[in-house]
């Protein structure tokens, strides 16, 4: 098969990415992942309560799920590139499954219910990194930013699905709710079983050293790698100013009631309206702006991010609030996948699946520092004017970032390293299909970097 492809491609559509049988195996897999995840976290903290009588240890509950990314997930992570990825998604998958199962027995002790719980979860780390590893595998080119478009999107539809029924069904029977989520889980391990093909590992035994120092080497290359991490600056800054209004509206919303909307709605209008936002700016970003185009949008768009906050300075009332947000949201769905593409083609085959597990880490770390630190600024000073002076702050850091990041060149030769790193160790193009005859009548030209 020749090598030779035009300079640009055209733009991949949502009939190109779900004519893919592998993606479609693993998009729904991971679907029902999230929804099962949201849904048991909802449960959870329910189950908690109603057994303790104690918000504490109900919020340590809800808490516990995202301790695996704070104390090890890198480490975790590195765990996905040792052993073949749908291997790694299938064990993690089952492991998950019997542990909900175990939560949802009647009569468990709360404290056997938090242990559980976080055993449970330190199989996300390693089972997303191999997800992600896995995708670029499975879609090649364009696909590639429209697959994570749509699943990233989903991501966020997912989590307002499934603390809503999770609620609902926690309402009338937690232990339902549990269970529902265990199934959630084997239908995830029996959809990837099936319908993945088996890979080798993306790291051979010969290559192994010690766990602790193939995870410094993902933090090495995230970070030393001067296009890497230009766009890690660039993703982990996005996050630090979306999540802010999020995490602070429920005092906002009390706080700037103006008869339209009680505290209750209003909070919920400003905690959706940045999920929304992000949907809608991922879908028509990836869709309907060339692929050229969205690589360049990256800058222009991190600086909209932050920017789309700072008129909260204003003191605008709630509906307004959520507009801003929303703004922020279409800008942060907008500029990730397109960023996440770009840093997946920049990486050698055999380091995905750790970068993943720094980028993801960070960004729960920084996701969790920005609501504590606007949280506790907010004591002190007035929440818009916290809200605005943070995101003023944040149009200065992302200017420096924009100012500062890769030239063309030095991101095409990064791409082009990584592509020959990957073939020499795979043998694979990558721009070639995983498997023949996936790409289908309208899918036979070949497949640029973007």
């Amino acid at each position: 098969m020749s090598d030779e492809r035009p300079a640009q491609e055209g733009s991949a559509t949502f009939r190109d990415v779900f004519s893919q049988p592998e993606f479609r195996a693993l998009f729904t897999a991971s679907t029902l992942s999230w929804v099962g995840d949201y849904l048991a976290k909802a449960a959870v903290t329910v189950l908690v309560y109603q057994q303790t009588e104690s918000v504490a240890l109900s919020a340590a509950a809800f808490a516990a799920s995202y301790l695996p990314w704070l104390i090890g997930g890198p480490l975790l992570s590195a765990l996905a590139e040792r052993y073949r990825y749908r291997q790694v998604m299938v064990t993690c998958d089952v492991i998950r499954m019997a542990l909900m199962a175990l939560v949802a027995v009647p009569g468990m002790p709360p404290w056997a219910l938090l242990v559980l719980i976080f055993v449970a979860t330190l199989a996300n780390p390693p089972s997303q990194a191999a997800r992600s590893a896995l995708t670029p595998q499975i879609l090649p080119g364009d696909r590639l930013v429209v697959g994570l478009s749509v699943t990233t999107s989903t991501a966020q539809a997912a989590q307002v699905v499934g603390y809503l029924l999770g609620a609902a069904i926690a309402a009338i029977n937690p232990t339902t709710a549990l269970l529902i989520n265990a199934a959630t889980f084997a239908l995830s391990a029996a959809l990837v079983r099936f319908g993945i093909r088996d890979r080798p590992p993306a790291m051979t035994a010969a290559h192994r050293s010690h766990l602790l120092r193939e995870t410094g080497e993902g933090f090495r290359i995230v970070f030393g790698q001067p296009v890497l991490r230009a766009i890690a600056v660039v993703v982990f800054s996005a996050v630090v100013f979306s999540i802010v209004p999020e995490g602070l509206a429920a005092a906002w919303a009390a706080e700037r009631t103006d008869g339209a909307l009680d505290a209750g709605t209003a909070q919920a209008v400003i905690m959706a309206a940045n999920p929304v936002g992000y949907i809608l700016g991922g879908l028509l970003i990836s869709r309907l702006v060339a692929p050229v185009r969205r690589v360049a949008l990256i800058r222009p768009l991190a600086v909209l991010a932050p920017a789309a906050l700072v008129p909260a300075l204003l003191d605008p009332p709630p509906l307004l609030v959520a507009l801003l947000a929303a703004g922020c949201g279409f800008a942060v769905g907008g500029l990730l996948p397109v960023a996440n593409s770009l840093f997946v083609r920049a990486l050698p085959d055999g380091y995905r699946a750790r970068a993943f597990g720094v980028m993801a880490s960070g960004t729960q770390i920084i996701q969790g520092g920005a609501v504590l630190a606007t949280g506790a600024l907010a004591e002190r000073f007035a929440i818009p004017a916290v809200v605005g002076v943070w995101s003023a702050a944040g149009v200065g850091l992302m200017l420096l970032a924009v100012l500062t990041w890769p030239r063309p060149e030095t991101v095409a030769a990064t791409v082009a390293a990584a592509e020959a790193d990957s073939v020499a160790a795979t043998g694979r193009n990558p721009h070639t299909p995983a498997m023949p005859g996936v790409i289908g009548e309208r899918g036979r030209r070949r497949h640029a970097v973007g």
